[in-house]
């Protein structure tokens, strides 16, 4: 049976009948550290000093008696005993936050200003994520930022946005992603054709007609799911060279093209475009998760709040 590193108290670097006791935010620079792999940029992210960084990390090992770094001139990278304390960490650091919203919450002062990044299509989800949030929180204003994801992620490790929704792609180290629904995906293509006039469409039926999809490097987990969807059923997807935005993808189809590609059914829902047939899959649907993504080491106090209103959100949607 595994032991926990040890317990953590958060209070003045010292140690009390025993127990080793240490400060909240040594835990933050040790897990800035941790995620950076370096000192410097790890002051840089927590717009403080490198020598307060490296003293308080000093003290935090003399305080728990170990070695939380290997250190050398080039990298830092944390010992075997670190790797274990900085799940502990990241744990502790979680707690706080969310011991900060519910007292907030208890006290019905959720206010302020809730930075939340969007993606294209989230549709009514997004609508009634925004109704439930001014429900629970009425006195919180929320800012909508509609960037790329790249962009978006980076804010949010910069802490310039609380959060971002995000499908489908990977968080990176210094954050953390919370799925709360997953978004099915519909077929688009021709209204003319004759796969058009159906209610669904079988993905073997799509074999002969050329697929058009983002570039993989924009969107790995859109692009792989239906690939292997494909061989799945049977074929190898005939590829159209993707060209400009869903948008253009979308006119070509509109005009007639014979071609294919895929969309939330979500964002379909919103587009008006007569010429072009969307449709669900017959069978086993194809969906990506949708995910609100924060900062890892210390996500923002509206963080229960936004997961309880998606919640909502998405019960009321699927019901």
């Amino acid at each position: 049976m595994r032991r926990p590193v040890l317990p953590l108290v958060a209070a003045q670097g010292r140690s009390l009948g025993g127990t080793r006791v240490v400060e909240l935010r040594q835990l933050r620079y040790f897990v800035a550290i941790a995620e950076a792999g370096h000192f410097g940029r790890a002051a840089e992210r927590l717009n403080i000093g490198q020598p307060a960084v490296s003293q308080q990390i000093r003290r935090l090992e003399r305080e728990l008696g170990i070695d939380l770094f290997d250190r050398s001139p080039r990298h830092v990278r944390l010992t075997s005993a670190g790797e274990e304390f900085l799940r502990e960490a990241r744990a502790v650091l979680t707690a706080e936050s969310r011991v900060l919203a519910v007292a907030s919450r208890l006290a019905g002062e959720y206010t302020g200003t809730l930075r939340l990044g969007t993606s294209r299509g989230l549709g009514e989800r997004l609508d009634a994520v925004l109704e439930q949030l001014a429900r629970r929180a009425p006195h919180v204003e929320v800012e909508l930022i509609g960037e790329p994801t790249r962009q978006r992620l980076d804010r949010v490790a910069a802490g310039t946005l609380d959060a971002t929704f995000v499908r489908g792609t990977a968080a990176g180290p210094a954050l953390r992603a919370v799925p709360v629904w997953r978004d099915q995906l519909v077929v688009a293509l021709p209204a003319r054709h004759e796969l058009g006039s159906g209610t669904d469409v079988a993905l073997r039926d799509l074999a002969g007609l050329p697929l058009r999809l983002v570039a993989r490097r924009h969107n790995p987990v859109l692009v792989d799911l239906v690939i292997h969807a494909c061989a799945d059923a049977g074929f190898q997807p005939t590829p159209d060279e993707a060209t400009g935005s869903l948008e253009d993808t979308l006119a070509a189809i509109g005009s007639g093209r014979p071609m294919w590609t895929v969309l939330y059914a979500a964002h379909a829902d919103r587009l008006h475009a007569p010429r072009v047939a969307f449709r669900p899959l017959r069978g086993r649907p194809l969906s990506v998760t949708t995910a609100v993504c924060v900062r890892a080491a210390v996500p923002t106090p509206y963080l229960p709040l936004l997961l309880d209103a998606c919640a909502a959100a998405a019960g009321h949607h699927d019901s």
